[in-house]
């Protein structure tokens, strides 16, 4: 029993590794379209679907308008 403990408790921290890694992801989307990477990692950590699919249709705020 403390073996099979033991496993589930790696399984989730594993996962919780690879669930804040994936954050990560629209959250540089985001930074680098001048948005908040903070804000956008907190709304993937959240809902890393609409967060993802939300950093790649905003526009960019870096775009300068000649």
């Amino acid at each position: 029993m403390l073996a099979s403990s033991a496993g589930a408790v790696g399984f989730g921290i594993i996962a919780f590794i690879i669930w804040i890694a994936l954050a990560f992801w629209p959250a540089r989307v985001a930074g680098r379209k001048g948005h908040s990477f903070f804000g956008f990692f907190i709304f993937s950590v959240i809902f890393f679907p609409a967060a993802l699919i939300t950093a790649y249709v905003v526009r960019d705020r870096r775009v300068t308008v000649r």
